[in-house]
């Protein structure tokens, strides 16, 4: 695998569709950096932490209506991700910081995310711990991917819990805790969904780092 600009970009049909590129075209003519769009993902995450925190406080019908503003916010986050490439790339705004802007940004995306859905579990001790190991895992699974582009792998965004796979799990699982909870139960979709990414996390790290060592002992 080549380590180059094509090689570098988490592969989305999303980003071949007729609105992407649209959209990614009118961003760019209104003066948003690449930059800035990155930014504002970090912004959509804050809210759908805070939402996912807030939810198991909040008398019904205000805790459903949270959670399902969490998912709107992480599906929000995922569009930032996919315009900031869009515009730095096809819309030649790319900038000598923008990998920085492009990666940090993700993983303190992913610690308010999961950090929140820990405690939307509300009332278990272990929610918050389960929150925090998916966060961490999450961030291990991009650092694997880094490390490897730095030891001069191409970059690895095998899954089977990729940024993408735990973003569709975690709004998926915000819905079916605002249907929980709006029968009045809570916790145990957002914990199920907490334990599936824990799990994945851990799979898809040994997998990259497999396939990183295996590319770097070839060659």
């Amino acid at each position: 695998m080549s380590v180059s600009e094509g090689t570098m970009r988490r592969p989305l049909r999303s980003r071949q569709t007729r609105w992407a590129a649209a959209l990614a075209e009118s961003v760019a003519r209104h003066g948003v950096t690449p930059n800035q769009i990155s930014l504002a993902s970090v912004g959509s995450a804050a809210l759908a932490g805070g939402c996912l925190a807030l939810a198991p406080a909040s008398a019904a019908p205000w805790g459903s209506v949270l959670l399902v503003a969490a998912a709107v916010c992480i599906q929000l986050r995922l569009l930032c991700n996919l315009l900031d490439g869009m515009v730095a790339i096809e819309g030649g705004l790319k900038t000598r910081s923008g990998e920085i802007f492009n990666d940090l940004p993700d993983r303190l995306a992913d610690l308010l995310i999961f950090v929140g859905a820990g405690f939307a579990i509300g009332g278990e001790s272990w929610g918050g711990t389960l929150g925090w190991a998916a966060a961490l895992l999450a961030v291990l699974t991009a650092y694997v991917r880094v490390l490897g582009v730095s030891a001069g792998a191409g970059a690895h965004f095998e899954g089977p819990m990729a940024k993408p796979q735990r973003m569709a799990l975690m709004t998926a699982a915000c819905l079916a805790a605002a249907i929980e909870a709006a029968a009045g139960g809570h916790g145990r979709a957002m914990a199920a969904a907490l334990a599936v990414i824990v799990v994945g996390c851990v799979v898809t790290i040994v997998r990259r780092t497999w396939r990183i060592l295996r590319e770097l002992e070839a060659r």
